[in-house]
């Protein structure tokens, strides 16, 4: 029997060793190849030196071009059974292109994180207002859940978001899945093989400096939390990293004050390891965080705040602590450092959470079946879901028109 293609269409070529994104965007594709199907991955954008080498695991990869009808003559004759969007932005760009050539594929939606709530999180704490229900309503809201109705499943990775697109935006829950980092579950024996508490020094933060909540929580690093730490912790270092540090993140290092920043790591998870302390007091953002999963696979304890620990550990208790007062947070963060036994008791913690809320093999198949069911009875599936379906008619396709309109404009100037 031939096998089914899965075409993903990315808005860049991921990077996981850059961000989360990257990682997440690879866990979906291993997904797809371990069930025998035929995988694609096309992207407009240029490869970088730390684009995923998707060959060496038999991936076949196109680029294709933005705004270009190319794209329609290509798919029309490629015929994926499954097109998967990598954010709302390209479901914008490239779903009615596959809606009107491959009217019968099935489409997911990879949202990543709700843009729209991370935006709106990142408006109300820069203007220094409280987070309310009202900020969510925004344009970014109306475009990405427009995308999320065009589509016949989007995959979430929170908890807290489903609830939000349930009961705010009143999205049915039979277009929308939970699914979270996949993960392998950590064992007896590689907790052995960790490095020791007396092996680490330290506290560390990662993330991609081109993510904003990550550049504001280095901000907040700098400013709110290590001119009080430093003084608690006498001897310790904290080192930032993250990849595509800008010039201004760099002159934040200060050697005399023991605040070093080192651009990229390698290996996100081998670097954590090295350190005792995972700090990441994050004041807006959504999903779920990479860097804490990195921080529970190595048995590094961590403190952060509500928000940041958000949906992560469903009342199960957390790997560390979770502080919203700066004072507190850096206690708790010296504790850590300086207490073995509070230390061990929050390693354990973060082992439960990642085995218990992140094992891969508690969701996978869940995945499957419910892709397979829509794929199976796709007219129905689609039928129920009419606001899509109104969206999805030519009338109110705004992204299409404007990009036929680019495309025309494009022709012109050449």
């Amino acid at each position: 029997m031939k096998a089914q293609k899965v075409l993903f269409i990315g808005l860049v070529w991921p990077e996981p060793t850059s961000s989360a994104a990257g990682t997440r965007i690879i866990q979906l594709v291993n997904f797809f190849k371990e069930r025998g199907f035929e995988v694609h991955f096309a992207s407009a954008a240029q490869p970088s030196d730390f684009s995923f080498d998707l060959h060496n695991i038999g991936v076949k990869t196109h680029q294709i071009l933005l705004n270009h009808s190319s794209f329609n003559l290509w798919i029309k004759e490629f015929q994926p059974e499954i097109v998967v969007f990598d954010r709302f932005m390209i479901e914008e760009q490239y779903g009615w292109r596959v809606q009107q050539e491959c009217p019968n594929t099935l489409r997911i939606l990879d949202t990543e994180d709700l843009h729209f709530l991370r935006k709106a999180r990142e408006a109300q704490q820069k203007a220094g207002r409280p987070f309310t229900d009202e900020a969510l309503f925004s344009v970014e809201a109306k475009r990405e859940t427009a995308a999320i109705l065009r589509c016949d499943l989007s995959l979430i990775i929170s908890e807290e978001e489903i609830k939000i697109l349930t009961e705010k935006f009143k999205i049915s829950a039979s277009i929308l899945h939970y699914l979270p980092f996949l993960e392998k579950e950590i064992t007896a024996e590689q907790v052995q093989h960790w490095n020791s508490f007396e092996e680490r020094e330290g506290y560390v933060f990662i993330g991609n400096f081109m993510h904003e909540p990550n550049w504001h929580t280095v901000k907040t690093l700098k400013t709110g939390i290590w001119p009080i730490l430093r003084k608690l912790s006498a001897q310790a270092s904290l080192h930032i990293y993250g990849s595509y540090p800008p010039q201004k993140a760099l002159q934040l290092q200060n050697k005399t004050d023991r605040f070093f920043v080192h651009g990229r790591a390698d290996n996100a998870q081998s670097t954590i390891a090295k350190h005792r302390v995972l700090l990441a007091p994050i004041t807006f953002g959504a999903g779920i965080k990479g860097k804490f999963i990195d921080a529970m696979q190595t048995g590094t304890p961590n403190v952060t705040t509500s928000v940041g620990a958000e949906s992560m550990h469903k009342g199960l208790p957390w790997g560390g602590f979770i502080e919203n007062d700066w004072t507190a947070f850096c206690e708790k963060a010296t504790l850590l450092h300086s207490d073995k036994e509070e230390w061990l008791k929050a390693q354990h913690n973060g082992t439960v959470i990642l085995n218990s809320l992140y094992c891969k093999t508690d969701f996978e198949d869940l995945f499957l079946s419910r892709i397979k069911k829509i794929y199976h009875n796709l007219q129905q599936h689609r039928q129920q879901n009419f606001i899509g379906e109104i969206l999805k008619h030519q009338s109110l396709q705004s992204t299409r028109y404007m990009s036929l309109w680019i495309e025309e404009k494009n022709k012109k100037r050449h």
